[in-house]
């Protein structure tokens, strides 16, 4: 996935902001197959559970029967077909997870070659907050970040200054 380029910034936002929010002695069940960055929480001293590659749509099984009390997913979700449903099967109390948000000056991201690696959908901030809402979560902190490219046009001048990333830590309402 990461043969040609490495999200070293993405990577790192997102590092430093679960580390502000999820303790080490907390377990966590990352939704998506072992990728580097559950190995970059691993080698920061999380412990850390991968799903096996299950299409999360059609099996949550593995979201269920988890004992961990932190769920991450690290652009994730715009892959699903039905986020909703995923959202509400887990059992843990905190939530870290990012998605990237819809550019309105380019289309969703669909993959040639690679059937998992589309995304059905492109959040707005407010849609995933919603999202949240309505699924039984309450978020507490919340950060956006730009994701530059080193090419020249239009598109790559627009991403210099509009927000690619939206991360949020949520925990659940006590109520749901």
């Amino acid at each position: 996935m990461y043969e040609k380029t490495y999200p070293n910034k993405r990577f790192r936002h997102t590092l430093q902001f679960l580390k502000s929010h999820i303790h080490t002695s907390d377990t966590i069940l990352d939704l998506g197959i072992e990728n580097p960055f559950s190995k970059i929480m691993i080698s920061e001293g999380y412990k850390v559970e991968n799903t096996k590659g299950e299409d999360l749509d059609l099996d949550t099984s593995a979201i269920t029967t988890s004992t961990a009390n932190v769920v991450t997913a690290f652009e994730i979700f715009e892959h699903l077909l039905s986020p909703f449903t995923v959202l509400k099967s887990i059992k843990a109390n905190k939530l870290v997870v990012s998605v990237p948000l819809r550019l309105w000056f380019s289309p969703a991201y669909q993959s040639k070659t690679d059937m998992w690696d589309r995304h059905f959908h492109e959040f707005e901030d407010w849609q995933f907050d919603w999202l949240l809402e309505k699924t039984g979560w309450e978020i507490k902190a919340r950060q956006k970040w730009t994701n530059p490219t080193k090419k020249l046009g239009i598109r790559p001048l627009l991403r210099l200054f509009t927000d690619r990333y939206y991360i949020i830590y949520a925990e659940k309402k006590s109520n749901t």
